[in-house]
């Protein structure tokens, strides 16, 4: 008897001591599982595991998990980790006319690069971005609504919306909103390719032209025109030689890729232009094949003036690439109608346009009689121009001086009445509408008289 006792004292006092243990590791939680080298993670994960169960029932088949068919899954692991860590990307689209630009952006608003990404139109088809140069274009759509979605890409969180576009029978004159996507700089081309002009008033001059500035009494104001080739100008030192106007070149169409290209020197020279009290017209040199490219450019010089006070004219540089620029190919017709695109979005912006070419581009290659609502800005390297059709500004010499500029200059003398006390930057009063007033009291001249 006594010996059954004892052994029934000694499993009380294991029993006890048991319990007392697990009160002491349950008070100390924190420490025992460091102890045992759970990490913070593997506490918040057991944390998780213990709130999704509270209260719920812990059943006793333990073959459970056979019958859960994403138990063994090894993407549900990671596809948190993989979404996360993706570039997000989405679609910007416009349309001019049956045609859609479809372009893949960023959350920052840059085009997405050296990606193949495959656009889907429902009910039209899969398009593949094969240059990879984050934009699809599609023409000889109908007219219509669209839908367009974009298709998953590895490495890339894609919207998984259908987005809707109306793409347009008529072409419409207006601005394009996603115009600053397809701007580029130089640093984005090869220039030696792209910016490929030809003075073609040079090339006719006839050794007569006049080099000096010329200020007329006749009402005439003089001034230059300026772009990256003239590099850094000294703008107080031209105000102070008595420049009365300045048009800047904006930007270009490259002649070969097609790319719309940023002036380097564009607002540096606009910015110390007004600065100094110089007056601004602007000017983009053209290389448009058709009239939704004239849409785009006139949309991208828009956008590039908008916010400054341009007084003068904007004017389309119709110009010859040497033979090697991708619209030396057309004829003067469709050049014409392509013209008159630019021309129109421009007017329709509220802003007084017109077209810069020499005397014999503007005879030639171009139907003025079709261009007569606009202003004509003549190249003509001579003592007195040939050209017997109205212009409204002369460029009379390439090779000017003018202190403030440490290269040679083109000089120019213009006819238009120039209202510069208006402010034409957006927001201001004179931004929209016709922006030189009545063109009806501005005079012309035929003959250079």
């Amino acid at each position: 008897m006594g010996s059954r006792k004892t052994k029934r004292m000694l499993f009380a006092m294991i029993v006890m001591f048991l319990v007392l243990v697990a009160v002491i590791a349950y008070m100390n939680l924190d420490a025992v599982k460091t102890k045992l080298g759970l990490s913070e993670e593997d506490q918040a994960v057991e944390a998780v595991a213990s709130e999704e169960t509270e209260g719920a029932q812990l059943g006793n088949n333990l073959s459970g998990f056979l019958h859960d068919e994403t138990f063994f899954d090894p993407e549900v692991k990671f596809k948190s980790i993989e979404t996360y860590s993706g570039r997000s990307v989405f679609l910007v689209m416009s349309s001019v006319s049956k045609d859609l630009r479809i372009m893949i952006v960023d959350s920052v608003g840059k085009l997405v690069t050296g990606a193949p990404f495959v656009i889907k139109i429902q009910g039209v088809g899969e398009y593949t971005d094969s240059d990879e140069d984050g934009v699809v274009y599609i023409d000889g759509l109908r007219a219509g609504e669209y839908h367009v979605s974009l298709e998953e890409a590895e490495g890339f969180i894609v919207p998984n919306t259908v987005t809707s576009i109306q793409v347009r029978e008529q072409i419409e004159y207006r601005v394009l909103d996603d115009i600053e996507y397809l701007i580029m700089t130089e640093n984005d081309i090869d220039v030696e390719k792209e910016d490929k002009a030809v003075n073609g008033a040079e090339e006719a001059a006839d050794g007569s032209e006049n080099t000096d500035l010329q200020f007329s009494g006749d009402g005439a104001r003089l001034g230059i025109d300026v772009s990256k080739w003239n590099k850094t100008i000294d703008w107080e030192q031209v105000e102070d030689a008595g420049i009365e106007f300045a048009i800047i070149r904006c930007g270009y169409r490259g002649a070969s890729s097609g790319a719309l290209v940023l002036d380097p020197m564009y607002e540096e020279n606009i910015k110390g232009a007004i600065a100094a009290g110089v007056p601004v017209g602007v000017y983009f040199f053209t290389q448009a094949t058709n009239e939704v490219e004239a849409v785009e450019e006139a949309s991208m010089v828009i956008r590039l003036i908008e916010d400054y006070d341009v007084d003068y004219p904007v004017f389309l540089d119709s110009e010859s690439a040497g033979g090697k620029g991708r619209a030396d190919v057309l004829d003067a017709e469709e050049r014409t109608k392509i013209h008159k695109a630019f021309l129109e979005t421009i007017s329709a912006a509220g802003y007084e346009t017109g077209i810069y070419g020499s005397r014999n581009w503007l005879n030639d290659e171009v139907d003025m009689t079709e261009l007569s609502d606009y202003k004509t800005w003549l190249a003509e390297y001579a003592d007195v121009p040939a050209y017997d059709e109205y212009y409204h500004m002369w460029q009379y010499t390439s090779k000017g001086t003018v202190p403030g500029i440490g290269t040679g200059v083109d000089l120019n003398l213009c006819y238009m009445n120039i209202d510069t006390s208006i402010n034409h930057a957006k927001g201001a009063a004179g931004y929209s509408g016709v922006i030189n007033g009545d063109s009806g009291n501005v005079p012309t001249v035929g003959d250079g008289d």
